[in-house]
């Protein structure tokens, strides 16, 4: 588990563990210990998972504002824009292949 687990962390993920155990630097990968490994692991799995969802966010984020803009404009106020946008959030999830991308990335965060 140990060699799995080094295999994919981030080095600073690791010094930043090591600093607050206050553990010595160790000379190899394989003297790690579980205890700074792991959290250390699951930091850098955390961050690419933020980033990935940041990544998908946002171009919905964009279509809601465009969308309310729009409908606000032509003074369609009590029409909801999430009522309007949803429609096309699917389309663009379809039209990039939304779930090939979303797949892509997170094995791509194992390399």
């Amino acid at each position: 588990m140990k060699i799995y687990l080094s295999r994919f962390v981030r080095e600073k993920d690791v010094k930043l563990f090591l600093d607050l155990t206050h553990a010595p630097a160790p000379h190899t990968s394989a003297d790690l210990d579980l205890q700074v490994l792991a959290p250390a692991y699951i930091l850098s799995e955390m961050r690419a998972g933020f980033q990935i969802g940041a990544v998908i966010y946002l171009p919905f984020l964009l279509i809601d504002i465009v969308v309310a803009s729009v409908t606000l404009s032509i003074g369609m106020v009590q029409l909801p824009p999430a009522m309007v946008s949803a429609p096309f959030k699917l389309l663009l999830f379809v039209l990039i292949d939304g779930w090939g991308l979303t797949v892509r990335a997170l094995l791509g965060s194992f390399h």
